[in-house]
Formats: structure tokens, sequence, C-alpha cells
């Protein structure tokens, strides 16, 4: 791991002076933490707070990383797509209890009748992936994605367990919004929330803004990570292998493939649940929309942040899942891993990014970096330090 002094990264943005804290610890991300691009926004009762970016967007450190840079946030992309079925079920197009198949038909069959919008989005459904591993070049026609999901029989007893949707989630959703709107997610997306608050927040990407991202450093391939668990290839059931699960969720749509074959493929495609593109002042905008209550009632949002499996072992992710804990298409928090909230809901992605809304403070908040750290998701320490000097600015005991 590269130290780097803190006077030789370059660091542009701005601090509320009584959120100067934010800065030193932005600071000591780079010379303790090993961070190489990285960025932090964060509003409160509606004023940016915190806008802050540094370091470099390539491995090679030739290239500064801009307030305008875009990260890729990986699961962090669930939050998103769920805040647009959300925000349709707040205008009444789509009821949460309502089966998926009311909107998508062929989705109800082999077992998935009776499986609602509530239950994919708290990793109940069971329908973690299809039956049969796609290739990666299927993986990018999405209508055949949905095709292979609603053909296929859940991998459990729908609402028996609970198990991460890693890729799944985003494909279910999507296919119920581009029925009820006839506009796919990331066309939504933009239409409904970034363009409106101005948020650069994208699912799928155009040519031109390839050329803000960062570059993914020491990401690790999902290949890799299931061979070294020794996960079996094709398994048929869950009990075949500890990892079966893991193998089914990451691997039977294998978009990470897509990404390590042809990176700008993998940036234009909408994989709605782990490929969103991002700056960190556009994720923390709309998650200051939420806490805002611009885009959903706080009746809905409590809902949202409702523990759905309490402290379930995940069967696909193991039992660290309880320290955060799911609700409604984001991850909680609730053994205060990620900050004094367990109350705050958002999402993590690989790596390390996080945002989140503190509905009881105010707080829209994000982190992007282009470093990761896969041995963590949604409590890495350098956003945990970063958010941890908003709370103490505020008062709140951390």
């Amino acid at each position: 791991m590269v130290r780097v002094p803190p006077s030789t990264v370059p660091i542009g943005g701005y601090c509320a002076p009584e959120f100067a804290a934010v800065r030193g610890e932005f600071e000591r991300n780079f010379a303790e933490r090993g961070e190489v691009g990285a960025a932090v926004a964060a509003w409160v009762d509606g004023r940016l707070v915190v806008n802050l970016w540094g370091g470099w967007r390539d491995g090679a450190r030739q290239q500064r990383w801009r307030e305008d840079t875009l990260a890729s946030v990986f699961s962090g992309s669930k939050g998103l797509t769920s805040t647009c079925l959300h925000l349709l079920a707040e205008r009444g197009v789509v009821d949460l209890n309502e089966p998926v198949a009311t909107y998508w038909p062929e989705f109800g069959r082999a077992g998935k009748a009776g499986i609602t919008l509530a239950s994919v989005l708290a990793h109940r459904s069971g329908v973690i992936g299809p039956r049969q591993r796609m290739t990666p070049d299927e993986v990018l026609d999405r209508n055949l994605v949905c095709d292979r999901l609603a053909a296929a029989e859940p991998w459990w007893e729908p609402g028996t367990a609970q198990g991460y949707h890693m890729v799944t989630l985003g494909f279910i959703l999507s296919a119920v919004i581009e029925r009820v709107t006839g506009l796919t997610v990331g066309e939504f997306l933009r239409a409904e929330i970034a363009d409106p608050l101005w948020a650069d927040v994208h699912i799928g990407l155009s040519d031109a803004d390839q050329d803000r991202c960062a570059e993914m450093i020491n990401k690790p391939h999902i290949r890799d990570v299931l061979a070294a668990g020794g996960a079996p290839a094709h398994p048929t059931s869950l009990a075949e292998h500890p990892m079966a699960g893991l193998a089914v969720t990451m691997g039977f749509i294998p978009d990470d493939e897509v990404g390590s074959s042809d990176i700008r493929r993998w940036r234009a495609a909408e994989f709605p649940g782990t490929n969103a593109h991002v700056s960190a002042l556009g994720m923390a905008t709309v998650y200051n929309a939420l806490a805002q209550e611009k885009l959903l009632s706080r009746e809905l949002m409590d809902l949202c942040r409702q523990s759905q499996g309490g402290f379930d072992t995940d069967v696909v992710l193991g039992p660290r899942v309880a320290d955060h804990g799911w609700g409604l298409g984001y991850m909680l928090n609730q053994c205060r891993v990620a900050g004094p909230n367990p109350r705050i809901f958002g999402h993590g992605g690989s790596g390390g990014s996080y945002a989140f809304v503190d509905l009881e403070h105010r707080i829209g908040y994000a982190y992007v970096m282009n470093h990761f750290d896969a041995t963590k998701c949604n409590a890495d320490p350098r956003s945990v330090a970063l958010s941890d000097e908003i709370y103490a600015a505020l008062g709140v005991p951390v």
C-alpha cells in the first residue's frame, strides 16, 4: 500500500467552518488509510456543509479527481433503483404489497405468483438468479435476463429465508418500472430524480460521461472470489456448498465479466443493481432530497427502514449481514456499525462507497472512492471516519 503525505495529495472543495474536522479525516484517509482518489459530500438540514474531492482517478496518479468525477458505486445502485420504485409507490402507480406479477405477468410462473414487490426489496423472494448460468453477452440483453428470471423457480420457498439479491433485485425492479412507465430505470432515474434535482447520478452512461469516470483500482474479479472459496460453478441447490448461494447470485448473471472484458460496454449498460455511476455530490443530493421529504413521504420512508429480517443469517452473504440488516431496498444500520443512528438507511457498494439519509438529523451523505477494500461495504473505515466527524460537529455522540 502506498503511503502518501497529505501535502502531496491534490484536494479541492469546501467544508463549512463547523465541519472543518471532516477535511482533516479526508486528508488522513490518503495519508494513513490507502486512499487513491475519493470524494465526500454531505447536506445537513438542506445546507451543503461538506463537498470535498481529492487524489487521482487513475492508478498511475496522472489524472486528478475532480468535483464531477464519476465513481462506480456497485451495489449503491440498489439505493437509487429502490428509490425509483418507491417514488412510483408514493404516486400510487404500484403497491409494494402486490405481487410482482400484477405488473409483470410473466414473472408469476414457476411458483412465483405470490412474490410481492416488498419481498424482493427485502431480499426474501428466493429469486437470486436464473436456473442456468448466462454468458456475459447474454447479460447485456436485459429483456433476455428478465425472461430467464421469469421462467426460473425460486431458490428457496419465498418468504422463508433472507438472501442477498445481488444482481436480480435491480433487474426485477427495473422490469416493473419499465412496464408501468414505459421507461427504463436509467431513463426514469434521469427524468424523475436526477434532472429535477440537478443530481449527477446515472444508470447507463453516455460516451461523453464515461470520460469522467474513475478507474477501479484493486477490484477483485468475482470469478476469483468464488474460486478462492471453492464455490461450485453450476450449483443446482443451495445445499451443495456453503458458497452455492453466492455462486448463483454473483455468477449466474455475470455482469462482472462484462466489466472485466470491456469496461465501456459495462458502463453503458443498465445493470440497475450494480453499475450506477455518481459523483459524491450527486448521490448526497439524492439522499438530501429524501431528508427534506422532497421525493418520498416520511410515512413511506419509515416503512422503508423497518428491518425485514432482523438479525437473520443471510443465506448468500452469511451472518455479517446482521450488522446492517435489510429494509425495503436499502441497507440499515441496526448495529450502529456506520454511525450512531440505527435508523439511517441507504446503501453501500463493493469496495467501500456508502450513501445514506438520516431523517432524525436531516443528513444526506455520500462517500465514493476508487481504491477497493473488498472486506467492507457500508462501514468502510474511510467513510465512517468522515461521517463520524459530521455527527460530532452536530453534537451527536459517536
